[in-house]
């Protein structure tokens, strides 16, 4: 317990708010979900998604939109280095929330398009092709019809993610991660918390590889 507070007084002095890595801006309230029912509760105590082991000693909390450019450079240049070198080695577990922003148009549905696909056990799947093919984010077109052809890319059962995404099943479980996000002092994404403390540091795998091995070290 001991070397536990320890590591959270390391991290502290490390960073002190949350990192947003360009998408900078002020939320508001959040706005009201899509017009169809919201059949599913909020409270299903869910708190995303994760990468690695349970017994891994750190966790970074992500807070990420699916439409944001800077969201997508990091899920694409920084992430695949950060799951060989940190996740996949046991030194960290990765925890992905939602946090769409509000001038983002269809975030919202993208972020329920990974919910609809983590129900079949494929989210990650469905987040990298989200951001592997970001193309759609520019458009301005309603890429419903892109989404469920990566539905199909990534096996899911087209039927069940019909019904899960005409439904919003996940809706309110989105806004719930809204909520957690600005309690916490998200502002834009994405914004990062180690072992529960804002990260303040630069959003790249090599600042994320020296802050983890440092930690781990006096950790031990």
């Amino acid at each position: 317990m001991k070397r536990f507070y320890l590591l959270l007084v390391a991290v502290a002095a490390i960073g002190g708010g949350a990192l947003w890595y360009g998408s900078q801006q002020s939320v508001p309230p959040a706005p009201a979900a899509p017009s169809a029912p919201l059949p599913v509760a909020a409270a299903d105590a869910f708190r995303g998604f994760t990468l690695g082991s349970d017994s891994a000693p750190l966790e970074v909390t992500e807070y990420s939109d699916f439409e944001c450019p800077f969201c997508a450079s990091f899920a694409t240049v920084q992430m695949p280095v950060i799951r060989e070198q940190l996740i996949s080695t046991g030194k960290l577990r990765w925890r992905f929330r939602d946090f769409p922003l509000p001038s983002h148009k269809y975030s919202r549905y993208a972020a329920l398009g990974a919910q609809c696909a983590g129900e079949q056990g494929k989210f990650w799947e469905m987040h990298d092709q989200l951001f592997n093919n970001h193309q759609w984010a520019q458009t301005g077109k309603n890429p419903r019809g892109l989404f469920r052809d990566f539905a199909r890319a990534i096996g899911l059962d087209l039927d069940k993610y019909d019904a899960c995404m005409d439904g919003q099943r996940y809706a309110a479980r989105l806004e719930a991660s809204v909520q957690e996000g600005e309690a916490l002092g998200v502002r834009g994404t994405p914004s990062f918390f180690l072992s529960g403390r804002p990260y303040t540091g630069r959003g790249t795998s090599d600042d994320f590889k020296a802050l983890v091995d440092s930690l781990t070290k006096k950790h031990k």
